[in-house]
């Protein structure tokens, strides 16, 4: 099984970091740093370990149909949800991840 991410994700990870230090979510840019990197390596390594459940049509018209979501908590208040779809090929499972959201801004829609 492997497990990447589209490149807008990437980008939109990168923009997290800042996002995270200039809102005042960390004291130190380094600290937002290692959340969004402890977060990306968490959704690499344990998402086919998740339990996933289809993605709803609001997802889906964005980002393609056959979408899945799996959750990533990282505290009390915040829980990730990465959006992929799934392939085989050559007796191989990919994951491809297509978004990442939290429930401040997704919950309303799954």
């Amino acid at each position: 099984m492997k497990v990447y991410a589209d490149e807008e994700v990437i980008k939109d990870l990168e923009n997290l970091i800042d996002v995270l230090f200039e809102k005042g979510y960390f004291s130190y840019e380094e600290s937002s740093v290692f959340y969004v990197v402890d977060l990306f390596e968490d959704i690499l390594k344990n998402l086919p370990l998740k339990s996933k459940k289809p993605a709803p049509k609001y997802f889906t018209a964005r980002f393609g149909k056959g979408l899945y979501y799996a959750t990533f908590p990282k505290s009390k208040q915040t829980q990730w949800y990465a959006f992929f779809k799934m392939y085989e090929m050559e007796r191989e499972i990919f994951y491809q991840v297509r978004h990442i959201e939290n429930n401040h801004t997704a919950a309303q829609y799954l």
